[in-house]
């Protein structure tokens, strides 16, 4: 959840709490307990509303029947997995796959023994899966240099737990299994700060899939982008990739990204974590 969405579930709330204070106007009536039942209620329903919002925003709109239109000639379905666009009587619906593949890792710090063999073996995989898949698709990636004052308080944090873990594993008798982990951890931490001193800026990166779907028929337009989008996600799991399909708002934001990119890469980590 990022900042503005904080900013309004705090004013909802407080509206909640303005409505408790105004119910000691009505006494302890029936009318009052009406009232904190109904307060109660809506403060449900903006929790709800706000902690599981994709998945809660596309089950509303599957059953009620919504759809959305995105810009002109283009609509996004209720069950709002896929944006289609009619063109002489074909349709065709588009569909999102998150697929991070690999995490940022500094310059001149070794990467994990897995990770690396992971790194060697990735063009083969990729050329594999390629010839796999008998339809096109898009492999979009996205990348932003991160703030740096950001990542080395964050990672001054983490060095401090460490540091609290080592402290209460010797206090504790741990193993020495234990507290040559403790200390690997805190070795690798160190790295990566002593490299931002001395001017490294790291990077982050979201990539996602995109795919399109043609039918004589909306459904069967959806029917097949269901079948490609799934066939993606298998073909990808030979990458030991975890994928997820884009649904609800951010399906929107990702139909954007055609036309124009986020200004900030917080917005877009920040909604990328929500599908998850």
């Amino acid at each position: 959840m990022d900042e503005t969405k904080v900013v309004f579930l705090l004013f909802s709330l407080m509206v909640v709490l303005f409505g408790f204070l105004a119910l000691h106007a009505l006494g302890k009536g029936v009318l009052y307990y009406i009232g904190v039942l109904f307060l109660l209620i809506t403060v449900l329903f903006i929790l709800a509303m706000n902690w599981v919002d994709a998945k809660l925003f596309s089950s509303i709109t599957s059953i009620l029947g919504v759809t959305f239109q995105p810009a002109k000639d283009y609509l996004i379905n209720k069950q709002q997995n896929a944006v289609i666009k009619e063109v002489n009587g074909i349709f065709y619906a588009t569909g999102y796959v998150t697929a991070n593949l690999f995490s940022y890792t500094f310059k001149a710090e070794s990467a994990p023994e897995d990770d690396e063999e992971k790194m060697i073996a990735a063009p083969e995989l990729w050329e594999r899966i390629v010839m796999n898949i008998s339809f096109p698709f898009k492999f979009h990636v996205l990348a932003s240099g991160l703030d740096v004052q950001n990542i080395r308080d964050e990672l001054e944090g983490k060095r401090s737990y460490q540091e609290f873990q080592l402290s209460r594993a010797m206090q504790n008798n741990s193993s020495e299994v234990v507290i040559t982990d403790i200390r690997r951890k805190m070795s690798t931490i160190q790295a990566k700060i002593d490299r931002i001193s001395q001017g490294e800026k790291p990077i982050a990166t979201l990539m996602y899939l995109e795919t399109t779907a043609i039918g004589v028929s909306e459904k069967a337009a959806l029917d097949t982008l269901d079948a490609q989008v799934n066939q993606l996600r298998l073909s990808f799991s030979s990458m030991d990739v975890e994928t997820t399909r884009i649904i609800g708002r951010e399906l929107y934001s990702l139909f954007n990204f055609n036309f124009s990119l986020p200004t900030e890469f917080k917005e877009l980590s920040t909604m990328f974590d929500q599908q998850s």
